[in-house]
């Protein structure tokens, strides 16, 4: 359920935008005033529209007060103003508002406008903050899209190994250094490649990526990947730790415990017409050849290859 709260004295942009918004189960309308405006931003909504002109304060003195909360820092905030002024306007917008719709306005134009808004918010909301890679919602849809529209693809399932002892080694911001780097470094050879615009790099979460590559080179992609990996890696441990070629990490009972550097594993999944029915079937592939690689030291992939 989203919420799209309206600070209005009138009822009038209320019921407009509840005619519009009737077909949409999904949407929820509330109308408040300016004296309980304070208590109803607690619950942080979807949206917020404002009817400048039942205000008694600034409306951009009220925008500063609304963005100092952080849970509604990036709240999308709509203004609706009798104002036709265009410099009024710009100075409104250029002050933390979203949308400035003058009187009298078109009630589909804005109910449209904020469809427009929801559906970015979506997708907004499915990526990730580390890597700002999208996330399961995202690749679940670009896996079943090519699956409909059988398009041959491979499916690549992306792993750090021990990563966990690096964590416990360098800590979790030398950590989120290594997420970043693996994401820009699968962007960089699934993407920003000869042929790679119809490509998709995303984030399941953690050290866990998932590549998709169109046609016949995947091989040489998951080969490309591995060479920078292992390269470039290497800046992000100390110079002890390079020479001896391992972690030392004590574990739960006080014994230090030996562990390999961070290495990456790819299960590669290749699919073809027919070969999978649904997203879970090629999880399920790659899961398993993900694990295969996971077995074998270093840096390394493996493909399934099967034909059913």
């Amino acid at each position: 359920m989203k919420d799209i709260y309206i600070l209005d004295n009138d009822e009038t942009i209320f019921n407009d935008l509840t005619s519009e918004f009737k077909k949409d189960h999904g949407i929820k309308l509330k109308r408040f005033n300016q004296s309980e405006f304070k208590v109803i931003l607690k619950h942080i909504p979807d949206i917020l529209l404002i009817n400048e002109d039942c205000l008694s304060c600034d409306l951009i003195d009220l925008a500063k007060v609304i963005r100092s909360d952080e849970n509604n820092s990036i709240t999308p905030i709509i203004v609706i103003s009798s104002n036709i002024d265009v410099n009024h306007e710009i100075k409104i917008l250029n002050n933390d508002i979203e949308l400035y719709f003058k009187k009298p306005y078109n009630k589909e134009v804005i109910y449209l406008s904020i469809r427009n808004i929801m559906r970015l918010l979506n997708s907004n909301r499915t990526v990730s903050p580390l890597t700002g890679l999208p996330g399961n919602v995202q690749i679940t849809a670009e896996m079943k899209r090519r699956i409909q529209n059988n398009i041959k693809f491979a499916m690549l399932y992306v792993d750090l190994d021990n990563f966990k002892a690096y964590n416990d080694t360098y800590g979790f911001s030398k950590g989120d250094e290594i997420i970043k780097f693996t994401a820009k470094i699968l962007t960089d050879n699934i993407l920003n490649i000869k042929g790679g615009e119809n490509n998709f790099v995303g984030h399941i979460g953690g050290d866990d990526f998932v590549g998709i590559v169109e046609g016949e080179n995947f091989e040489k992609v998951c080969q490309n990947i591995i060479i920078e990996f292992d390269n470039k890696v290497k800046h992000y441990f100390d110079e002890k730790d390079l020479l001896n070629g391992f972690l030392e990490v004590e574990n739960r009972k006080g014994t230090i415990e030996e562990f390999p550097l961070t290495t990456v594993s790819i299960g590669a999944v290749e699919v073809k017409e027919g070969k999978f029915k649904n997203p879970l079937e090629i999880g399920e592939a790659g899961a398993s050849v993900k694990h295969l690689a996971k077995t074998i030291c270093g840096s390394t992939y493996v493909i399934d290859r099967r034909n059913n």
